[in-house]
C-alpha cells in the first residue's frame, strides 16, 4: 500500500471467482471493479489541483487529514479511507482460508481463550456494526490485540492501531449472494479469512 498518486485500481490477488462458494464472483466483480474503482477515481480527482499533496502515501492523507484543503478534506479523508479499507479487505482473503501461526495463533488463544472463542466475539461485533463499516482485529502499540469497529470508510490507522485483518461489512460486500444475512456473510468470510496474511503482519 505504498503507491502515490496518481492511484491505480490494482488487480484482485486471486481470479474473480477463486472464492467461491464463499463469496461469489458477481460480488468480487461488484465489490472490486466498481466500488473499489470509484473510490480510486474519486481521490484522484480530489488530489489533480494539488501537486503538493500527490506523494504522499494513503496513510499519510490519512493520517493528516487535518492539514488538507478544506475544500477536498472530506473527499480525500473518504476516499483515501476507502482505498485503503477496501485493499486491505481484499488482501486479507485467500482461496481455501489460512489459519493464524506463530505469535499472533498464541496470543490470540491467550487473550480470547481459543481461536474458536475469538471468531465468535470477531461475529459478535461484525454483526453490531450499524449501517456500513468494518470489523477488524488490531494490535496495539504494547502488541496486545483488540477487535476494533469502523463506521464508512474510517480506518483504525488513526486510533494507532496496526490493522492485522478486517470484514467489510457493507451491503454491497455480501448483499448479491448472502441478501440480508449478514450473520451467513460472517461465516463464509471466515472460510476465506487469510490469518496467516495477518500472522506475518504482527510479526
Amino acid at each position: 500500500m505504498n503507491q502515490q498518486y496518481p492511484w491505480p485500481l490494482l488487480p484482485l490477488p486471486y481470479a474473480y471467482q477463486a472464492l467461491e462458494p464463499y463469496i461469489d464472483a458477481p460480488t468480487m466483480h461488484l465489490h472490486h471493479d466498481r466500488h473499489l474503482r470509484t473510490y480510486v477515481d474519486d481521490l484522484n480527482a480530489a488530489l489533480a489541483r494539488y501537486p503538493q499533496l500527490q506523494t504522499l502515501s494513503l496513510q499519510q492523507l490519512i493520517l493528516h487529514a487535518d492539514r488538507l484543503p478544506a475544500d477536498i478534506k472530506t473527499t480525500v479523508l473518504h476516499s483515501a479511507g476507502g482505498v485503503y479499507n477496501h485493499e486491505f479487505f481484499f488482501s486479507g482473503m485467500t482461496p481455501g482460508g489460512r489459519p493464524p501461526t506463530g505469535r499472533l495463533a498464541q496470543l490470540l488463544a491467550r487473550t480470547y481463550g481459543s481461536f474458536a472463542e475469538f471468531q465468535k466475539e470477531f461475529k459478535t461485533l461484525a454483526l453490531a456494526v450499524f449501517g456500513s463499516g468494518y470489523a477488524w482485529l488490531c494490535a496495539d502499540p504494547r502488541g496486545g490485540l483488540t477487535i476494533f469497529a469502523t463506521a464508512n470508510q474510517v480506518t483504525p490507522l488513526t486510533q494507532k492501531l496496526l490493522p492485522l485483518i478486517c470484514i467489510d461489512v457493507w451491503e454491497h460486500a455480501y448483499y448479491l449472494k448472502h441478501y440480508n444475512l449478514r450473520a451467513d456473510y460472517v461465516d463464509d468470510w471466515f472460510r476465506v479469512a487469510d490469518f496467516g496474511r495477518a500472522s506475518e503482519l504482527y510479526g
